[in-house]
């Protein structure tokens, strides 16, 4: 059964966005730059220690853009490197960085990378972090050539784990993205389905890899709620908010958030701040400790409506 959560908040949003002008060529500018960005976080071991890479891909007029955030879980930044767009013109470089324990080293090469729709590539690319030359996180399909590049007798593969990630899809009654629920695991089409234009009584659907997994009706009621449904034999709790669709302005989004964390009500319901950012994609201390704790993977979905 479908329910309300009290505390969900308005909008996930890292700061939630809100935007005056409501104009057709304003709503599909702001859509458009919200869609070319993506963030997925991994938890990894540096030195024996957990900690947190944060890895955005983000894509303008400029060029192709990415930021490597390295932190502790207790949200202690050990070092961060911006690759601006109007930098990132020869596409391969690193970086060496001396912080208290030793020395990191974050390569890449998206020379011949290839892309989809969004910001972050899919095949033909590497991204390498190393910590005193031991590989700490390993992305991209050219694993060997960063092992040459690092100098590493590392294995290919590194220990990271792929634990969170958010994205901004754009539509007018279909919105599409694809997700692994768990590390390693299948790749999921994931379609949300949702007409609002002069209807009285809107419906909400997701389909997991076409299939239908949740319906919502009488959505001007449950604008707000959560929901359980089942992929790859794993309990995913489906969050929404989808106010700004039906109440808000032409340029609001809806927030869709997949974790596949047990206890993830609990963890909401435990939430004392209010606030969309801290609430969400910010790292509180809660999160973060759920996450560390391997209970699970959250997908963070804003779907932007493009008139």
């Amino acid at each position: 059964m479908v329910t309300i959560m009290r505390d969900f908040p308005s909008c996930f949003g890292e700061n939630g966005v809100q935007v005056a002008d409501s104009s057709s060529s304003s709503s599909s500018s702001a859509a458009k730059a919200a869609q070319n960005l993506v963030t997925c976080v991994y938890q990894c071991r540096l030195q024996g220690r957990s900690c947190l890479i944060t890895v955005t891909w983000t894509k303008n007029l400029m060029g192709q853009g990415l930021s490597v955030v390295i932190d502790d879980l207790a949200n202690n930044c050990l070092c961060k490197v911006d690759i601006k767009p109007w930098l990132f013109s020869k596409r391969k470089g690193s970086k060496n960085l001396e912080v208290d324990s030793g020395k990191i080293d974050i390569c890449w090469d998206l020379s011949n990378a290839r892309f989809g729709v969004g910001p972050e590539p899919v095949e033909g690319y590497y991204l390498a972090v190393a910590f005193e030359q031991e590989m700490v996180l390993l992305l991209g399909d050219l694993k060997k050539e960063a092992i040459k590049k690092i100098d590493t007798s590392a294995h290919l593969n590194s220990n990271a784990v792929f634990i969170a990630k958010r994205e901004h899809i754009v539509g007018k009654k279909f919105y599409g993205a694809k997700a692994q629920f768990c590390d390693k695991g299948r790749m999921h089409d994931v379609v949300i389905e949702c007409d609002t234009v002069d209807l009285m009584d809107p419906c909400l659907v997701i389909r997991i890899d076409s299939k239908t997994v949740m319906q919502v009706k009488r959505l001007k009621w449950k604008f707000r709620g959560n929901h359980t449904i089942l992929v790859d034999g794993l309990p995913v709790e489906v969050f929404w908010d989808v106010h700004n669709w039906l109440f808000g302005n032409a340029l609001g989004n809806a927030v869709f958030m997949f974790q596949t964390c047990l206890s993830a009500e609990k963890l909401w319901a435990n939430q004392s701040v209010i606030d969309p950012s801290a609430l969400t994609w910010s790292y509180s201390q809660k999160f973060r400790d759920h996450q560390a704790h391997g209970l699970g993977f959250s997908l963070i979905l804003y779907a932007w409506k493009h008139e």
